[in-house]
């Protein structure tokens, strides 16, 4: 901080100011020179995103979607359906009967006696269901090719393994053998307990994620306990056996009270018996009591309770084939959650009212001719029920334009119609489906493009005709200090008009969209220029080059001649020629685009690759070499100051001096 003036008695600092005031003028002109370059590249920014909104347009606009809109009709809504699409030809269809609609097959169970589906299954001992013991355990893991390492141990229970890849369903095969029997097509693996790997009749592609649900006869695991811990947590629930080793005791698992837990305990030869702790058996968490617990070795061994069966389904997948692990935590409800969830293609539900399951496929249609569509087998099916013969599923029958013909849905496709059967009906009208242009759609696409592309004008005609207001120039910092910030956006408001007015790159891409858009096509028709069907350019000059449309005349020529509207458009001829407006229009735009780049860049461009960006580097130099040496004209101003301060103050004590002096002669 300089403080001058102490000697002189003068305001040094007001004083270098008001002359370096002066100095700094070029200054500002060049920072205001700066903030306009940044507004036009801002402006031209602004443009290219407005041209490159109307460029993603053209791009849709050359599909074929657009110019073949199609409407269908049906004489009975109420027995045939249909919807369409672009793609499709027009057309009549006759349905002249419907013999049978699809339906879905479906699997009705026998009666559950005293079942309450939302509690464990285990807690309902009246239910009769033999549990297994042993663990069900989850292992994921990636791999690829016909054979993937995995092994289950030597506790693997046979003929007990779910297997998906990517969260498709294998069948699990009994043998290699059987890999390559039956439909190619159907997803099998086999378990090579011997190599403890996973045989696949596909070859996995890289990266597969695979998932093994599968039961061990037990599971064995050690835990070391920490400083004031008193419990362990299996993660594993419905525990059916369990057993505890430390200090050379193992406490064996009685049977649980009517709170669910079991105590641990040990008797010795003298049949004395210690309590270690005690085990929640629905949750699997070990509580112990024993003191000086820390830092041992818990051996644990355990078994849950579970049962298992399998969902066996065709659908138009193939065959697929779910195994489905229960424990003994788990409700009816659990269980049929997971059926609804699996990839069996079927849905579950249980009714309240007659205690029965039904399932029933997702799919219609029949896919197995050589048996059920729905086969459920397994020890938990003597709970389920499903033993009775299944509601088979069967296909639509109907006769289309004289072709009797079967559909496994009562919704199909042919020739871009989407039919829905709705009725059986054997005699009587048959039902006409009619495939017709979409005139109105057309003109709505044709309508919405002008307007984009009357709005796009619009804006750069704006911009290249708005005034400039040269006297609101930028603001210097000492302008801003002066008004609020209401007057700072409104004199910026005014500074910002007419940056590009009459700008001669932007005329010339309003030039060249004019001319594209008037430009002939040859699309062997009547139809060779957009004014030919009632798009011209307003009479007005003030509007820019905007169009406008005649709706009478271009609905005539859509439905007079619609290819050849559409070729006005999109055409795709090899000449400039044959190549309709919107191809014209898409390379003009792209190319004006680039160009405004060039100019001035995008968001994430430097400066150094556009023209406006190496001004602003240019000028950003020029500020920082006249800063340098405005830095040194102040530097000097207060070195001569200070300079003429020290001269004031050796003569003002040069003057106390002297008169101490004289003053001092006289007493």
């Amino acid at each position: 901080m300089r403080i001058g003036g102490l000697a002189s008695g003068m305001d040094i600092d007001s004083i270098v100011k008001d002359m370096m005031k002066v100095k700094r003028m070029p200054l500002d002109k060049m920072k205001q020179q700066k903030q306009i370059i940044e507004w036009k590249r801002d402006d031209y920014r602004s443009i290219n995103t407005m041209l490159l909104g109307f460029r993603d347009r053209l791009a849709q606009l050359k599909l074929t979607s657009n110019y073949r809109a199609r409407m269908v009709t049906s004489t009975d809504e109420a027995k045939v359906s249909a919807t369409v699409t672009s793609g499709a030809s027009q057309a009549s269809y006759s349905i002249s009967k419907v013999e049978q609609l699809a339906t879905a097959a479906t699997r009705i169970g026998g009666k559950i006696e005293g079942i309450d589906s939302a509690i464990s299954l285990k807690d309902q001992e009246n239910l009769g269901i033999e549990w297994k013991k042993g663990v069900i355990e989850t292992r994921t893991f990636s791999g690829e090719g016909s054979a993937v390492n995995f092994d289950a141990g030597g506790k693997y229970v046979a003929d007990s393994l779910s297997v998906k890849v990517n969260g498709t369903s294998y069948e699990v095969v009994a043998s290699q053998a059987d890999l390559n029997t039956g439909n190619s097509e159907d997803n099998k693996v086999w378990y090579d307990v011997g190599t403890g790997e996973l045989k696949f009749n596909k070859d996995l592609a890289k990266g597969s994620s695979i998932r093994v649900d599968y039961a061990v006869s037990e599971k064995a695991t050690t835990h070391k306990i920490e400083e004031k811990q008193n419990m362990i947590r299996l993660g594993k629930s419905s525990i059916a056996e369990l057993s505890v080793s430390v200090d050379g005791k193992t406490y064996t698992m009685e049977t649980p009270d009517v709170n669910g837990f079991a105590a641990l305990t040990h008797t010795d030869a003298e049949n004395n018996k210690t309590v270690f702790g005690k085990v929640n058996v629905a949750t699997g968490d070990i509580m112990f009591e024993l003191p000086n617990m820390e830092g041992k070795d818990l051996d644990v061994t355990f078994k849950q309770n579970y049962t298992d069966f399998t969902i066996e389904s065709y659908t138009s997948k193939g065959k697929v084939t779910e195994h489905i692990f229960v424990t003994g935590n788990e409700s009816l409800n659990n269980v049929i959650r997971k059926v609804n969830e699996s990839t069996a293609g079927v849905t579950m539900f249980f009714d309240e009212h007659t205690s029965k399951l039904t399932m029933t496929r997702k799919e219609t249609g029949k896919f197995n001719n050589t048996g059920d569509d729905i086969n459920i087998s397994g020890a938990f099916n003597t709970i389920l029920k499903f033993d009775g013969a299944e509601n088979s599923g069967q296909n639509a029958k109907f006769t289309i334009n004289g072709l009797e013909t079967e559909r496994t849905s009562n919704t199909f496709s042919m020739n871009g119609v989407s039919f829905t059967l709705k009725q059986v009906f054997t005699d009587g009208t048959p039902i006409s489906v009619n495939v017709s242009n979409d005139s109105e759609g057309v003109l709505k696409t044709v309508k919405d493009f002008v307007g984009q592309y009357n709005t796009l004008i619009d804006d750069i005609n704006k911009k290249l005709t708005e005034e400039r207001n040269r006297k609101y120039l930028p603001l210097t910092d000492d302008e801003r200090e002066e008004l609020s910030d209401k007057q700072q956006e409104k004199w910026e408001e005014l500074a910002k008009s007419g940056l590009l007015k009459g700008d001669p790159m932007l005329s010339g891409v309003l030039s060249q969209m004019r001319l594209d858009m008037s430009s002939s096509v040859e699309t062997n028709s009547l139809f060779k220029q957009l004014a030919a069907i009632g798009i011209t350019t307003t009479a007005n000059y003030l509007d820019g080059g905007k169009l406008e449309i005649n709706e009478t005349k271009l609905k005539e020529a859509i439905e007079q001649d619609p290819e050849a509207v559409e070729n006005l458009f999109r055409g795709t001829g090899t000449t400039d020629a044959d190549r309709g407006v919107v191809h014209k229009l898409y390379d003009s735009v792209n190319q004006s685009i680039s160009k405004i780049q060039d100019r001035a860049g995008r968001a994430t461009s430097t400066n150094q690759q556009f023209a406006l960006g190496r001004e602003l580097i240019s000028v950003d130099k020029n500020i920082d070499s006249f800063e340098t040496r405005l830095k040194m004209q102040e530097d000097r101003l207060w070195r001569q100051f200070t300079a003429m301060e020290k001269a004031i103050q050796r003569a003002n004590n040069q003057a106390v001096y002297l008169m101490q002096q004289f003053g001092g002669g006289m007493y």
